[in-house]
């Protein structure tokens, strides 16, 4: 339905992604919390991801595994701070490859009737971290995953 818009203000600590859906905003808060759904969606085509931990509530872990064709593995985790069905996530993000450098994400579902603008808030310890994820691929990244989130709500 739309491309991915990815803001990224100089010397901010924050990373805006935003993406327009063809779906209504329950359909899309239902993928995004659910964990056998998860692996069809999050990350590179190139990956395999695999849902490690999933405790969608205040308090509740997170944990995703990816692996490559040569079988590295990368993981990923943090803690959810609020779901509020359907309107919005808030939880922490943190590369296992890289301990401590925490982002607060914050997702908010905007729903128009059937379509729905997802807006996710990255926000950075640091300037030279947000940076630091840019030079890393963060934009093609985001942008592939959502691609395949639009994908898998197509075929829903």
């Amino acid at each position: 339905m739309g491309e991915t818009r990815f803001t990224a203000e100089p010397g901010k600590q924050e990373i805006v992604i935003t993406r327009d859906f063809d779906a209504p905003r329950d359909v899309l808060f239902s993928i995004l919390t659910n964990p056998d759904l998860i692996p069809q969606w999050w990350g590179p085509r190139r990956l395999v991801t695999t849902v490690d931990v999933m405790e969608d509530r205040p308090g509740g872990l997170w944990r995703f595994i990816q692996r490559d064709s040569e079988g590295n593995t990368f993981a990923f985790h943090g803690v959810y701070h609020a779901v509020a069905p359907p309107e919005r996530l808030v939880y922490t993000f943190e590369f296992e490859g890289m301990p401590g450098h925490v982002t607060l994400e914050t997702v908010t579902l905007e729903g128009q009737g059937s379509k729905t603008t997802a807006t996710n808030r990255v926000i950075f310890e640091s300037v030279e971290d947000r940076d630091g994820m840019i030079a890393a691929g963060m934009e093609e990244g985001a942008a592939e995953t959502m691609d395949r989130l639009a994908e898998l709500l197509a075929k829903i």
